[in-house]
């Protein structure tokens, strides 16, 4: 297995060129910030994550967590790793300073948070669910349930989980029937819970669940969920820890992958009841459970540009110094097969596609921040309606796309890649669940064609649609092959996006099950094209830096090689995908089911 290599300088160049990060170190709040700072943090992460975290990543998978009455124990070294993450203070970067966070944008978070993923995949889902269950604490939780768990949350050393899955309820939560009983000032919770990742383990004092159950008199389906803070040990008024509650740990699961991170089944009320805390109002669990998952559904997302890069890596270094096959161009020695046209084009997809996820993920990153620090009201909503609309795409075009890259990795490998010692295929396993959890692929696509796209009218589809055009002007006008090569492929993917979105909005009344039959594959094209977008504008910068000599041009040629691979291998496929999304209804729902 390789060692773990943070990409700085691609990170760099996406925060400064493409993202914006001065623009978001002028915000109010970011005062500290600035180039140099975020520089700093990320050079530090990337020793972190290569020194600490990395080194875990293969023995973890090997050893995985372990059940034993009741008690979880990580893999070997995840407890100290933790405690020094949390000494560092990676947990607290984006939260408020009034809760000891460090009240660093998202965007500064954003590379960090990857570059965690990448190194450990398993042990970044604590503070992932961390992170969302802190988010609906702050924007829904009293002042006393802030003062209370708040500051040990953003610490690190009480960590969150996300308690939403029933046997009978997965996707569908109005199927849930965990009960919340009123005691007094609280309430006692009983049911069952699965798949509840790190719901159970050793790494931290406390574990802080966050629960959707129903009140005795909540109404049926989704209206009638309400959102209750349940914790592993109850808090006494001095904030001290004191006796434990009645939820417990029945099981963890056996998985494909992510094997370091305990998935649970907790059993909540086998007693007395376990005391839970409303958060905010009776009924609206599932709005305030949204928090949590917009927040998760963004890491999740994450978690695909990592194991791409993770898997790029490896494929990468492998090539290098693999000697098979003479040269096709001649000689009689065997060479390192990175020589040989096809492992060329595998790398340079792994490669493009990653830097491609990588420059989205971030630019929404940075919208999020506007949307929540900017005084203008009007670029706030805009911002956020960006973000709102992006998130299902950078969590499944993103994920799907990982599982492709990371695959890619093994055929890299070859028969190699296929045994587990090499490392290869751990990716491609802990990749697979990405685009399950968090809301699976056709969730994320519903939600874009629905929720994000329909109901709106495709409005700011159509603005994000006018901002790719007038890249595909700049590249009008840009010199070069490469660049008119560029243009050609983003404007069919534009193209297709504009007609796909048309067709939705004026189909979705009418024929919704038509929209919805081709709602991933419209899924994909936005991925695609919204990252051949941001593929596009990195190569106008590069040419830019080139033409006044400034940096390093490799890296800069690089960057435009990389995207005119990325407009006629990947771009490319848009206009076939606008095809699938608007005339691909009739083969989905055509048979009877007898007849499959």
């Amino acid at each position: 297995m390789s060692d773990y290599v943070a990409p700085l300088k691609d990170m760099q160049f996406v925060l400064k060129e493409l993202a914006g990060i001065e623009e978001i170190a002028g915000l109010p709040g970011c005062e500290e910030v600035s180039v140099d700072l975020v520089d700093q943090i990320l050079e530090e992460s990337g020793k972190f994550c290569a020194e600490v975290l990395a080194p875990l990543n293969q023995s973890g998978d090997v050893e995985g967590s372990k059940w034993d009455k009741g008690s979880v124990t990580t893999p070997k070294g995840f407890v100290q790793a933790y405690k020094q993450f949390v000494e560092g203070g990676w947990n607290a970067l984006q939260f408020p300073p009034e809760f000891g966070g460090q009240g660093l944008p998202k965007l500064v978070a954003t590379p960090v948070m990857e570059m965690g993923k990448a190194a450990n995949l398993s042990f970044s889902l604590c503070p992932l669910l961390t992170f969302g269950a802190i988010e609906a604490l702050l924007l829904r939780g009293s002042d006393a349930l802030k003062k209370t768990y708040l500051p040990k949350m953003v610490e690190g050393s009480w960590t969150g989980s996300m308690n939403l899955t029933e046997p009978q309820a997965g996707s569908d939560l109005s199927l849930v029937k965990a009960k919340a009983v009123p005691d007094g000032e609280h309430y006692r919770i009983y049911g069952q819970k699965i798949f509840i990742t790190y719901g159970e383990h050793d790494l931290a004092e406390n574990i802080i669940h966050l629960v959707l159950a129903r009140t005795p008199d909540a109404p049926e389906g989704v209206r009638g969920i309400s959102l209750f803070i349940v914790p592993k040990f109850l808090v006494n008024a001095d904030g001290s820890l004191g006796k434990r509650n009645d939820v417990h740990c029945a099981s963890i699961e056996h998985k494909l992958g992510i094997h370091a991170s305990p998935t649970a089944v907790l059993i909540y009320g086998e007693k007395e009841g376990a005391l839970g805390y409303l958060i905010g109002e009776e009924n609206r669990g599932l709005e305030y459970m949204f928090i949590m998952m917009n927040a998760a559904r963004f890491g999740v997302g994450l978690e695909g540009v990592a194991l791409s890069d993770r898997a790029y890596q490896q494929a990468l270094a492998y090539a290098k110094e693999r000697v098979q096959s003479r040269d096709l161009g001649g000689g009689g020695k065997a060479v390192p097969i990175i020589r040989q046209p096809d492992v060329r084009r595998m790398l340079m997809s792994m490669k493009a596609q990653t830097e491609a996820m990588r420059a989205l993920a971030y630019v929404v990153a940075a919208a999020m921040d506007i949307a929540h620090r900017d005084p203008d009201a009007a670029l706030r909503a805009k911002h956020q309606s960006f973000a709102d609309m992006m998130i299902p795409v950078v969590k499944g075009w993103s994920t799907e796309s990982c599982i492709e890259v990371a695959s890619i990795g093994i055929q890299v490998h070859g028969g190699v890649g296929y045994v587990e010692e090499t490392g290869a295929a751990q990716y491609l396993r802990d990749a697979r669940i990405t685009t399950i959890y968090e809301g699976t692929t056709a969730i994320q696509a519903n939600d874009l064609v629905g929720r994000k796209m329909a109901r709106e009218g495709g409005a700011t589809a159509k603005e994000v649609i006018k901002s790719m055009r007038v890249v595909e002007g700049q590249l009008a006008q840009a010199q070069g092959e490469d660049m008119a090569a560029i243009r050609a492929a983003l404007a069919a993917g534009i193209k297709a996006v504009e007609e796909s979105v048309t067709w939705i909005v004026s189909s979705y009344a009418t024929d919704v099950k038509s929209v919805h039959a081709g709602s991933v594959p419209f899924l994909k094209l936005m991925g695609i094209v919204c990252g051949g977008w941001q593929m596009a504008r990195a190569a106008l910068v590069a040419q830019k830096r080139l033409a006044a000599k400034e940096g390093d041009s490799a890296f800069y040629q690089a960057k435009i090689t990389t995207a005119r691979f990325y407009a006629d291998h990947i771009l490319a496929q848009a206009p076939g995908l606008r095809n699938t999304v608007v005339r691909g209804a009739a083969g989905v729902m055509a048979l009877a089911e007898e007849q499959f």
